[in-house]
Protein backbone atom coordinates (compact mmCIF):
# COMPACT_ATOMS: atom_id res chain seq x y z
CA UNK A 1 0.00 0.00 0.00
CA UNK A 2 3.02 2.24 -0.25
CA UNK A 3 1.59 3.31 -3.60
CA UNK A 4 -1.40 4.86 -1.85
CA UNK A 5 0.88 6.82 0.46
CA UNK A 6 3.25 7.65 -2.40
CA UNK A 7 0.57 8.96 -4.77
CA UNK A 8 -0.48 12.00 -2.78
CA UNK A 9 1.73 15.01 -4.27
CA UNK A 10 2.98 21.59 -5.42
CA UNK A 11 0.25 23.81 -6.11
CA UNK A 12 1.66 26.71 -4.15
CA UNK A 13 2.48 26.65 -0.47
CA UNK A 14 0.37 29.64 0.42
CA UNK A 15 -2.74 28.53 -1.45
CA UNK A 16 -2.48 24.92 -0.33
CA UNK A 17 -1.94 25.85 3.31
CA UNK A 18 -4.87 28.25 3.27
CA UNK A 19 -7.16 25.74 1.58
CA UNK A 20 -6.05 22.97 3.91
CA UNK A 21 -6.75 25.09 6.98
CA UNK A 22 -10.13 26.01 5.51
CA UNK A 23 -11.00 22.33 4.98
CA UNK A 24 -9.79 21.11 8.33
CA UNK A 25 -11.40 23.80 10.44
CA UNK A 26 -14.61 24.42 8.52
CA UNK A 27 -17.50 23.42 10.78
CA UNK A 28 -19.55 22.30 7.79
CA UNK A 29 -17.04 19.58 6.85
CA UNK A 30 -18.73 16.22 7.01
CA UNK A 31 -17.57 12.75 7.96
CA UNK A 32 -17.82 10.86 4.69
CA UNK A 33 -16.44 7.62 6.09
CA UNK A 34 -19.93 6.95 7.44
CA UNK A 35 -21.41 7.74 4.04
CA UNK A 36 -19.50 5.20 1.95
CA UNK A 37 -22.55 4.15 -0.02
CA UNK A 38 -23.07 7.73 -1.19
CA UNK A 39 -19.56 8.12 -2.62
CA UNK A 40 -19.32 4.56 -3.92
CA UNK A 41 -22.21 5.08 -6.35
CA UNK A 42 -21.66 8.77 -7.10
CA UNK A 43 -21.17 10.16 -10.55
CA UNK A 44 -17.55 11.37 -10.79
CA UNK A 45 -18.66 14.38 -12.83
CA UNK A 46 -20.81 15.81 -10.02
CA UNK A 47 -19.67 19.12 -8.57
CA UNK A 48 -20.35 17.69 -5.11
CA UNK A 49 -18.76 15.99 -2.13
CA UNK A 50 -19.95 12.63 -3.43
CA UNK A 51 -18.48 13.32 -6.87
CA UNK A 52 -15.02 14.26 -5.61
CA UNK A 53 -14.96 11.27 -3.23
CA UNK A 54 -15.86 8.96 -6.13
CA UNK A 55 -12.88 10.36 -8.04
CA UNK A 56 -10.57 9.91 -5.03
CA UNK A 57 -11.68 6.28 -4.62
CA UNK A 58 -11.31 5.60 -8.36
CA UNK A 59 -7.83 7.13 -8.16
CA UNK A 60 -6.76 4.54 -5.60
CA UNK A 61 -8.08 1.66 -7.71
CA UNK A 62 -6.47 3.14 -10.84
CA UNK A 63 -3.08 3.13 -9.13
CA UNK A 64 -3.52 -0.42 -7.93
CA UNK A 65 -4.51 -1.68 -11.41
CA UNK A 66 -2.08 0.45 -13.41
CA UNK A 67 -4.84 2.42 -15.15
CA UNK A 68 -2.51 5.02 -16.62
CA UNK A 69 -5.19 6.48 -18.92
CA UNK A 70 -7.36 7.44 -15.94
CA UNK A 71 -4.41 8.82 -13.99
CA UNK A 72 -3.16 10.87 -16.95
CA UNK A 73 -6.61 12.45 -17.37
CA UNK A 74 -7.35 12.99 -13.67
CA UNK A 75 -3.96 14.32 -12.51
CA UNK A 76 -3.19 17.83 -13.73
CA UNK A 77 0.23 18.37 -15.37
CA UNK A 78 1.37 20.43 -12.34
CA UNK A 79 0.33 17.74 -9.82
CA UNK A 80 2.64 17.17 -6.86
CA UNK A 81 2.44 14.76 -3.95
CA UNK A 82 4.47 15.73 -0.90
CA UNK A 83 5.45 12.94 1.49
CA UNK A 84 5.99 13.29 5.22
CA UNK A 85 9.73 13.83 4.69
CA UNK A 86 9.07 16.78 2.37
CA UNK A 87 9.91 14.91 -0.82
CA UNK A 88 7.71 15.95 -3.76
CA UNK A 89 6.67 13.49 -6.47
CA UNK A 90 5.40 14.60 -9.86
CA UNK A 91 2.51 13.33 -11.93
CA UNK A 92 5.01 11.44 -14.09
CA UNK A 93 6.38 9.61 -11.03
CA UNK A 94 2.88 8.65 -9.88
CA UNK A 95 1.89 7.36 -13.32
CA UNK A 96 5.20 5.46 -13.67
CA UNK A 97 4.64 3.79 -10.30
CA UNK A 98 1.15 2.74 -11.33
CA UNK A 99 2.43 1.42 -14.67
CA UNK A 100 4.31 -1.29 -12.79
CA UNK A 101 0.93 -2.71 -11.72
CA UNK A 102 -0.70 -2.55 -15.17
CA UNK A 103 -2.95 -5.51 -15.75
CA UNK A 104 -3.69 -6.18 -12.08
CA UNK A 105 -7.18 -7.66 -11.75
CA UNK A 106 -9.71 -5.02 -10.65
CA UNK A 107 -11.44 -7.40 -8.21
CA UNK A 108 -8.08 -8.13 -6.59
CA UNK A 109 -7.28 -4.40 -6.42
CA UNK A 110 -10.65 -3.59 -4.82
CA UNK A 111 -10.13 -6.34 -2.23
CA UNK A 112 -6.61 -5.07 -1.49
CA UNK A 113 -7.92 -1.51 -1.13
CA UNK A 114 -10.78 -2.61 1.16
CA UNK A 115 -8.35 -4.61 3.30
CA UNK A 116 -6.04 -1.61 3.57
CA UNK A 117 -8.95 0.60 4.63
CA UNK A 118 -9.99 -1.89 7.35
CA UNK A 119 -6.44 -2.17 8.68
CA UNK A 120 -5.94 1.62 8.62
CA UNK A 121 -9.21 3.20 9.77
CA UNK A 122 -9.79 6.80 8.82
CA UNK A 123 -12.39 9.49 8.68
CA UNK A 124 -12.89 11.73 5.67
CA UNK A 125 -13.87 15.36 5.43
CA UNK A 126 -14.62 17.27 2.25
CA UNK A 127 -15.01 20.97 1.68
CA UNK A 128 -15.85 22.55 -1.64
CA UNK A 129 -15.38 26.23 -2.35
CA UNK A 130 -16.29 27.22 -5.89
CA UNK A 131 -14.47 24.82 -8.18
CA UNK A 132 -11.90 23.70 -5.57
CA UNK A 133 -12.27 20.76 -3.21
CA UNK A 134 -10.10 19.50 -0.40
CA UNK A 135 -10.46 15.94 0.77
CA UNK A 136 -8.84 15.31 4.15
CA UNK A 137 -8.27 11.89 5.68
CA UNK A 138 -7.80 11.76 9.43
CA UNK A 139 -7.26 9.39 12.34
CA UNK A 140 -10.74 8.90 13.86
CA UNK A 141 -9.26 8.68 17.37
CA UNK A 142 -7.68 12.14 16.99
CA UNK A 143 -10.36 13.78 14.87
CA UNK A 144 -10.18 16.16 11.91
CA UNK A 145 -8.49 18.96 13.88
CA UNK A 146 -5.62 16.93 15.35
CA UNK A 147 -5.25 13.78 13.27
CA UNK A 148 -5.01 14.72 9.59
CA UNK A 149 -3.09 11.98 7.76
CA UNK A 150 -3.28 13.45 4.27
CA UNK A 151 -5.19 15.86 2.08
CA UNK A 152 -5.86 16.00 -1.64
CA UNK A 153 -6.67 19.23 -3.48
CA UNK A 154 -8.92 18.96 -6.54
CA UNK A 155 -10.03 21.48 -9.15
CA UNK A 156 -13.26 21.09 -11.13
CA UNK A 157 -12.56 21.86 -14.80
CA UNK A 158 -14.88 21.25 -17.76
CA UNK A 159 -17.17 18.93 -15.80
CA UNK A 160 -14.39 16.79 -14.25
CA UNK A 161 -12.47 16.73 -10.96
CA UNK A 162 -8.68 16.88 -11.37
CA UNK A 163 -6.07 16.46 -8.62
CA UNK A 164 -3.43 19.16 -8.38
CA UNK A 165 -1.81 18.62 -4.98
CA UNK A 166 -1.56 16.10 -2.13
CA UNK A 167 0.11 16.46 1.25
CA UNK A 168 0.89 13.73 3.78
CA UNK A 169 1.63 14.11 7.46
CA UNK A 170 3.37 12.01 10.11
CA UNK A 171 0.08 11.02 11.78
CA UNK A 172 -0.35 7.25 11.74
CA UNK A 173 -3.49 5.40 12.69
Amino acid sequence: MAALDYRRSLFGATVAAALLAYAVFLPQSIDLHAQESMSASADETQLSEAGVMAVDNHWSIAELTGDMDYLNKMLLPEYRSVNTDGTAHSKAAIVAGAAKRKGTDIAKAKLEFATYQKEHPFGSAVVIHGNTAIVSFYDPALGPQNGVKSSDVFVYIDGQWHAIYSQHTGVHG
